[in-house]
Order: structure tokens, then C-alpha cells, then sequence
């Protein structure tokens, strides 16, 4: 048997994850409604990564890729390869186009989201630390889903710590 390549991968060795092709890994796609929805490949998934998440992903002209959001716990990055998009960073947009890189850090309590207002497709590398207890802030609906209990909630509905509690 030949030794193992990208193309001729074998079978490795238990725990050992091989080089892959990004051509083989399929297309996924995402829409909601005209506004949301993009193409993307789970490269880290596909390539049997546990602790972090590598996507490639296509943002289509008119798109927006998700809801304008922030993560408590994860993290995400940003590295433009192909075409131009907007950042929106709270009320603030930024035009980014291969070569610029941006980080979205666990904590950061400003909503981001990616817009693709130009007339070609963009694509860029999307980087994150899944984390099971995450929690995320939808800043334009008020919307915080809760991802230990799969739950959403508005975030104008709180509650005091000893509101409806009996003395």
C-alpha cells in the first residue's frame, strides 16, 4: 500500500484525522425568507474537529448571512477570501473585502451581522469555539436563546432575582 495523501487517504490510524480536499466537502445551504441565507461547507466537521468550527461560507448579492447577534461564550473570526460584504458592528458598517480579518470576541455586547450589498458573491472563512452553554444576544428582535436549555427568550421580560418569590 502506497503512503497516505489528500487524494489516497487510506485508512489512518484511530484518532489520527488526514488532510482533506475542501471540494469534498458538500454544500450546505441556509434561507429564511429574501433577507437571510447563504451557502457553506462545515470543513472542521467534515474533517472530525471537536473544538472548533471552520466553515467556508458564500454570501450571495442582497443576502445577509444571520441575525444581528453576540455570543457570551464563543467567539467567532472573519477572513474575507473572495469579493466584498459589510460588517455591521452595533449601528456601525464596515466595508471588508479579501485581506481583512475581524473578531467577534465572546462578551462583546454589540450585535454583528454580514451583508453582502454588492453585486457579486463573497466568500470568507468563518472561525468559533462551540460552546454548550453559549448564550446569544439577537439585538434587533431582543430575542436571547439560551443554548444549554434550547430555549429563546425576550429580553425585555426579566425578572428580579426575588420577584414572585414568597418571604
Amino acid at each position: 500500500m502506497s503512503d497516505p495523501t489528500p487524494e489516497n487517504p487510506g485508512e489512518p490510524a484511530p484518532g489520527i484525522a488526514l488532510p482533506i480536499r475542501i471540494e469534498a466537502v458538500p454544500w450546505e445551504e441556509f434561507s429564511h425568507g429574501a433577507r437571510f441565507g447563504m451557502r457553506y461547507q462545515a470543513l472542521s466537521e467534515h474533517a472530525g474537529a471537536s473544538q472548533i468550527t471552520v466553515c467556508m461560507e458564500v454570501l450571495e448579492p442582497g443576502r445577509q448571512a444571520n441575525q444581528q447577534h453576540y455570543h457570551l461564550l464563543e467567539e467567532e473570526h472573519v477572513l474575507v477570501l473572495e469579493g466584498t460584504m459589510t460588517v455591521r458592528l452595533g449601528e456601525r458598517d464596515f466595508e471588508v473585502s479579501p485581506g481583512h480579518y475581524v473578531c467577534f470576541p465572546a462578551g462583546q455586547k454589540v450585535g454583528h451581522a454580514l451583508i453582502n450589498h454588492s453585486e457579486q458573491p463573497c466568500r470568507y472563512l468563518v472561525l468559533g469555539n462551540p460552546h454548550p452553554h453559549d448564550v446569544v444576544v439577537f439585538t434587533e428582535t431582543g430575542r436571547v436563546g439560551v443554548r444549554l436549555t434550547g430555549e429563546g427568550y425576550r429580553s425585555a421580560q426579566t425578572q428580579g432575582y426575588w420577584e414572585d418569590v414568597n418571604a
